[in-house]
């Protein structure tokens, strides 16, 4: 990813936030035969490792996990982005000199993508991946709300996903390279949009000198 100083994000604990707040990543490979992806919830277990280990699951139907791979995976998380229009800098009334942009932070993750069909295994990374995104709920779902056959059913129906990371790319473009009055100008005007992306990219756009 290309990543000029400016917009590097070189702090683990920041890094490893962004990953968390992606609630679908991307996991891509290539292989003899192209490249492959998949969209996928991912569970970041930053404990181990030197940066972290990704568990989930694909389907056991999806070709991905049957093509070997051609060195490392790479899982895409992207952040909020918005479309940033010059009419908002103070230098466009200054001196014109400025052209439309994106603003968006993204994640890069990289590591050896690890696939396994143990059942024990598979029912951990489910159970895991449930509590995450069950527990903000004020009536949690949980698997053993489901019949213990039918869920070793669908156990059948995928292959689970580990993936070590060797390596981190992470890049935050909030316009924090343009003057203050510019940022303020672009804070305001994503604020006053009805987009939910644009609401948060407002958010995130540094205001303060």
């Amino acid at each position: 990813m290309y990543t000029p100083p400016a917009f590097r994000v070189d702090d683990r604990a920041e890094i490893h936030a962004m990953m968390r707040a992606c609630r679908l990543a991307t996991l891509v490979t290539a292989t003899a035969e192209g490249l492959l992806a998949t969209p996928l919830p991912l569970i970041l277990a930053e404990e181990e490792g030197e940066f972290g280990v990704l568990h989930g699951h694909l389907a056991r139907a999806n070709p991905q996990w049957q093509k070997a791979a051609i060195g490392e995976g790479m899982v895409l998380f992207n952040g909020p982005d918005a479309y940033v229009t010059p009419s908002w800098y103070e230098t466009k009334r200054e001196t014109g000199k400025v052209v439309p942009t994106w603003n968006y932070q993204a994640v890069h993750a990289y590591g050896p993508a690890e696939f396994f069909d143990d059942p024990d295994r598979l029912l951990e990374v489910v159970t895991r991946l449930t509590n995450l995104h069950e527990g903000t709920r004020a009536e949690p779902w949980a698997i053993d709300d489901a019949p213990p056959e039918f869920v070793r059913a669908q156990l059948r129906g995928i292959v689970g996903l580990r993936i070590p990371i060797t390596r981190l790319e992470g890049k935050r473009k909030m316009s924090q390279n343009r003057p203050l009055a510019d940022r303020v100008g672009v804070a305001e005007g994503l604020a006053a949009s009805e987009r939910p992306s644009d609401l948060a990219v407002a958010a995130i756009v540094p205001v303060e000198s």
